[in-house]
């Protein structure tokens, strides 16, 4: 993914206004971001413990979405796999992201969830660059990159449905 700005994140959320685009909590170290491992910019509100946003790039086009999210209250034991990178975490690793839609849709209250890491660490979770709380991945018989198109592919028919 290629580096992003401040402007170039607040301009691209689809589903909430601009006023609230502008207001919503920016990461501050976004020079610091290991963008060539990245294939999407995650990251929780700081201010807002159920709060998350999500920025990709989709056909030469930056596209953001806000979403909420309950903090799970999961047992100990209990695992839950993320639905874009496949990444299994116990406890509150993985967390229902619901988005409003864009449009009439979201004004009208219409949203769409799908479960992904709490932490929106998909990609270096892939990379081997972050570890799970388990200790390890599953092990796949894809290749990286093969998993890392599947978890666009994923990521993608998330955003189509908004």
């Amino acid at each position: 993914m290629r580096a992003l700005t401040e402007r170039d994140i607040r301009d691209a959320f689809i589903n909430c206004s601009k006023g609230e685009a502008k207001r919503l909590a920016v990461p501050r170290d976004l020079e610091e971001r290991p963008w060539d491992d990245l294939d999407f910019l995650g990251w929780r509100d700081p201010g807002a413990p159920d709060r998350s946003y999500l920025v990709v790039e989709r056909s030469d086009r930056l596209v953001g979405v806000a979403m909420r999210f309950q903090p799970a209250r999961r047992g100990f034991l209990h695992r839950s796999m993320c639905s874009l990178c496949l990444t299994t975490h116990p406890r509150g690793g993985v967390s229902l992201m619901t988005a409003r839609r864009a449009g009439t849709a979201g004004r009208e209250g219409n949203s769409v969830g799908a479960y992904m890491c709490t932490d929106l660490a998909c990609s270096l979770y892939l990379r081997g660059r972050k570890v799970p709380e388990t200790g390890t991945r599953f092990e796949e018989s894809l290749t990286l990159e093969e998993q890392i198109a599947r978890t666009r592919g994923n990521l993608f028919a998330f955003l189509g449905k908004l």
